[in-house]
């Protein structure tokens, strides 16, 4: 009896931590996702076909509320389960990266960005002349995998790895990674919409290459969101991330950062890799909202959450960067939690400006073209390397002994 009592006790506990890991619009999600599945388990309710995503209904009756209700609704235990599990890792990771706000702005736009491709694709497909599909403009779909295979795509860009492991059997580069879970899912499951998942990752490549950068607001967006005095409550939350500063739990593509899974059969330059996923205009931690698709990491407010220590490298690339800058002291509040994730406390309540930041990192490009590297090159290796233009000189060496 004893026994039994200790295991109950340690799995509870185990739950606990999970759970309490989980950021706030990851675990919000899974919350509501969770609560309606429920709720028409009980009740008997099964006519998804007055809530799925629907083009043919969309299209001739204008229900445009389908893209939302779609995804918030599933078929069966299972799909809600492998689901939430697959959210767990990329909507905690993207969160704290990006903020809470930003990562729910972000799900509302994936969600309504899939949604019109698939209308779009389903048209084509529906009334090409060659050999119509109807069957796409009737085609009933559920489910949260299409955001969720936008996140895919969208977290392998930022982490900036080589390879990703298809089910722990095999690993294939990370490009291709989004596109063979495609086709594994059409293979291995039953009743399961391919277009959904393809305008998933259609989505998601069109968010990383800057397709929608005239759809993500500034700054100021997020943070007059997270001003509203209805949102205090929130705010308090260990989980709820903001829009500004630093986490050290972010994983954003730097020189010094970057963890690779090579593969002897796909093994291809990191860099390379790197530079084909990111964006022509980079942006670091440090410098938040100079571009809005990945504006860096966010910050959250909750003080009690151990603190990784630095080693000696992130310490002294610190201290050469305050140097080259002309910066006696870090310009931080007090307490402060800085991108190296060292607390440091410091009386200067002054914050650089995104204007000078932008300048900085303008004439360091401007440097680095004037050495002989190609401005492209020199403009995606100085995003990764944080802005430090030793790191950035050492990647763009690297790429031509390649």
């Amino acid at each position: 009896m004893r026994s039994n009592i200790v295991s109950e006790a340690s799995l509870s506990t185990r739950f606990n931590q999970w759970w309490s890991g989980i950021t706030f619009v990851t675990s919000g999600v899974i919350i509501v996702c969770s609560v309606i599945y429920l709720v028409c388990l009980l009740s008997g309710y099964d006519s998804f076909h007055e809530i799925c995503f629907l083009p043919s209904e969309v299209i001739s009756h204008f229900q445009v509320y389908r893209i939302f209700t779609a995804i918030l609704f599933h078929g069966s235990l299972l799909h809600l389960f492998f689901n939430m599990l697959a959210l767990v890792p990329l909507g905690a990771e993207l969160e704290r990266i990006m903020g809470s706000v930003r990562l729910l702005y972000l799900i509302i736009l994936l969600a309504t960005t899939n949604a019109i491709l698939h209308i779009l694709i389903a048209l084509i497909v529906s009334h090409n002349p060659i050999h119509p599909f109807p069957y796409f403009m009737n085609e009933c779909a559920i489910g949260f995998s299409g955001v969720l295979f936008s996140m895919i795509v969208i977290e392998t860009s930022l982490s900036g790895v080589q390879s990703r492991s298809m089910f722990g059997l095999f690993n294939i580069p990370a490009k291709l990674y989004a596109w063979a879970l495609l086709i594994a899912i059409q293979l291995l499951a039953t009743n399961v919409s391919l277009l959904g998942h393809l305008c998933g990752i259609l989505s998601g490549f069109a968010y990383t290459y800057g397709l929608f950068s005239y759809l993500l607001p500034g700054q100021s967006f997020y943070s007059s969101i997270e001003s509203f005095p209805i949102l205090s409550a929130c705010l308090r939350r260990p989980g709820f991330i903001l829009c500004t500063g630093g986490t050290p739990y972010g994983s954003i593509p730097t020189y010094s950062n970057t963890n690779t899974s090579s593969s002897g059969l796909f093994s291809q330059n990191l860099w390379r890799n790197i530079s084909s996923f990111m964006p022509q205009r980079g942006t670091t931690a440090d410098q938040v909202g100079q571009d809005l698709r990945f504006p860096g990491r966010g910050r959250t407010l909750s003080s009690n959450q151990s603190q990784s220590t630095p080693d000696v490298d992130s310490d002294s690339n610190l201290e050469v960067g305050l140097l080259e800058n002309g910066l006696t002291e870090p310009h931080l509040t007090t307490p402060a939690i800085i991108s190296d994730t060292r607390n440091i406390s410091v009386g200067v309540p002054l914050v650089p400006t995104q204007s000078q930041e932008l300048d900085s990192f303008d004439e360091e490009l401007r440097k680095l073209v004037s050495m002989g590297f190609e401005k492209m090159q020199a403009e995606v290796a100085l995003s990764a390397a944080d802005g430090d233009p030793i790191i950035a000189i050492e990647i763009l060496m690297s790429q031509q002994r390649t």
